[in-house]
């Protein structure tokens, strides 16, 4: 589809353009339109280009005309490539940086976000249903954590139509994204000292940031993989020598006080560096999307300053495009399983996950407040029709005109695009229904498989039996209100006794059992237990 400038035009002005192509001319939009001109220059993946930008939006329910004045922004802009392997795709994403006529940064609030001067142009193309990213946000947001806000739009680059895109807030230090103190070079003392500080594991491609590497190993890695944490604020060429070395510290510190044998202990163990709610969050938002490339890849941790609470908190979350179903490798789109698993099932991956996110699953508090937060959510923002009746609006907007014009340019439906689990669909409507229809599977056995404490209030005896499913070990939890036996077996799928344990506590308290299970057949088992003479407890469970 190819933009035909009907009049002379005056700098950028929209006067006359007309995008001509395909079964219709673009000339109108429900959605607010970019339009961008290079000025003969490619976009490349580096270095930025500057380009002349303009947005027209008349606001919400009003036509946005090509032919209608850049209401929003006219201005300069410098502009990229951005991402990783989405650059082997033909539609491309883009990184902007709004500039004055001086080549200086402006911010400047783009479709009523915040004001700043950096912004993604993001291009939805594998991720059919052009939603997964904006969802995952909405969901983060929904939590009461900052996620990157979005805005719909659609593109057009030196007089050729680009589809639909999403405008999303760049992840970057400021008070209306991650609001973290501003940390200078010369503040190398004292409290100014401990924050801001914005770091994030990821590909090193094209960031630049330079890091440090983890003096923990992944687990169930299959080769030499190690975890590096990249500086993304402040930048490597910016951060002075003590900065560094402090937050290489503060992240040795948590992870030596995660790994040690007094872990849980509440003043000295892991939860001194961590704000906990923040992890317990970041993991449901991955869970529930399943995100293949979740907690070992785009992803951002932040600590502000000790006077201002001190702590490291995950997120904000980013990413999202192969999530809720949209990935055929490692922890597939299937809606059953962890993804925090990866490395067990993936081990040869070159990127891999923490070892936190096992270690943080042992301790009995964290699953305690993991198990509230799920039911807390599950009962309101996270309730599946809330989540359906918010993709139904999203689809309302995109499906009443701007994403047939898209799939008209990008005529990717009923074609597999890497790594596209499920690919099928012939429409829109059947694309996003598939999705609706995952969302359901997944939110139903993560109901099933959250950690929860099953407690009889006759006896006051609780017992939990995690992760489900399991792989090499599995790990039982019993709490006896008086001196005791604790008695359970395991079945096979087929009724036969796999494994007992018997064991005799000469004192009230908590106790916990590992098995190993790596000899076990992949299936079906069924587990009994009866703690300190209780009526018993049962589940079903499945080993990978």
């Amino acid at each position: 589809m190819k933009c035909v400038r009907r009049f002379f035009l005056v700098g950028l002005a929209a006067v006359g353009i007309t995008c001509v192509g395909y079964s219709q001319s673009f000339t109108s939009s429900n959605l607010p339109i970019v339009v961008i001109n290079t000025n003969s220059q490619t976009i490349l993946d580096e270095p930025k280009i500057t380009v002349d930008m303009g947005i027209i939006d008349n606001g919400i329910g009003q036509r946005n005309n090509l032919t209608d004045p850049f209401n929003n922004y006219n201005g300069k802009a410098a502009m990229e490539i951005r991402g990783s392997s989405s650059q082997s795709f033909p539609k491309k994403q883009y990184g902007v940086e709004l500039r004055d006529a001086a080549g200086n940064d402006v911010s400047v609030p783009l479709l009523g976000l915040p004001p700043e001067e950096d912004w993604v142009l993001f291009a939805p193309y594998n991720d059919k249903t052009l939603m997964r990213d904006v969802l995952a946000y909405k969901i983060a947001r929904d939590q009461g954590r900052y996620a990157p806000r979005t805005r719909y739009c659609e593109l057009v680059i030196n007089g050729h139509y680009q589809g639909i895109y999403v405008l999303i807030e760049k992840v970057k230090r400021d008070n209306n994204r991650v609001d973290i103190n501003k940390l200078d070079p010369d503040e190398n003392t004292g409290n100014d000292l401990t924050g801001g500080y914005l770091i994030k594991i990821d590909k090193e491609t094209g960031s630049g940031n330079g890091g440090w590497t983890s003096n923990y190993s992944p687990p169930s890695r299959n080769g030499s993989q190690t975890i590096f944490y990249q500086y993304d604020y402040p930048k490597a060429a910016e951060i002075s020598t003590a900065q560094k070395n402090y937050i290489r510290q503060f992240m040795l510190n948590f992870e030596t006080a995660l790994v040690g044998t007094g872990f849980t202990d509440p003043v000295n163990g892991y939860t001194r560096y961590i704000d906990v709610d923040s992890f317990i969050d970041f993991f449901i938002v991955n869970e529930v999307s399943k995100n293949v490339d979740g907690y070992r890849l785009s992803t951002y941790l932040h600590k502000q300053r000790d006077s201002d609470g001190g702590k490291l908190l995950m997120g904000p979350v980013w990413d999202f495009n192969l999530g809720f179903g949209n990935a055929n490798y490692c922890t597939s789109g299937n809606p059953d399983g962890w993804v925090t698993n990866f490395n067990s099932i993936c081990p040869q991956d070159l990127w891999l996950i923490p070892f936190w996110w096992g270690r943080l699953n042992l301790d009995p508090t964290y699953r305690s407040k993991l198990a509230a937060r799920w039911a807390e959510l599950r009962a309101d923002k996270l309730q599946t029709a809330r989540l359906h009746t918010y993709i139904d609006s999203v689809y309302s907007v995109l499906n009443a005109e701007a994403a047939a014009r898209n799939f008209e340019k990008w005529p990717v439906l009923g074609e597999e695009v890497w790594p596209n689990f499920y690919w099928q669909s012939e429409t829109y409507f059947d694309e996003v229904n598939w999705l609706k229809t995952w969302i359901t599977n997944r939110m139903n056995w993560l109901d099933a498989n959250m950690p929860q404490v099953i407690t009889s209030v006759e006896d006051n005896t609780s017992l939990q039996v995690f992760p489900n499913p399991f792989l090499n070990e599995v790990y039982l939890e019993y709490t006896l209100a008086q001196p005791g036996k604790f008695e359970a077996e395991w079945f096979d799928a087929s009724g036969k006794v796999i494994h007992k344990i018997s064991e005799t506590q000469g004192q009230s308290g908590t106790y916990q059992v590992t098995i190993h299970t790596q000899n076990w057949p992949s299936g079906l088992y069924y587990f009994r237990a009866k703690p300190g003479g209780a009526s018993g407890f049962s589940g079903k469970y499945i080993r990978h």
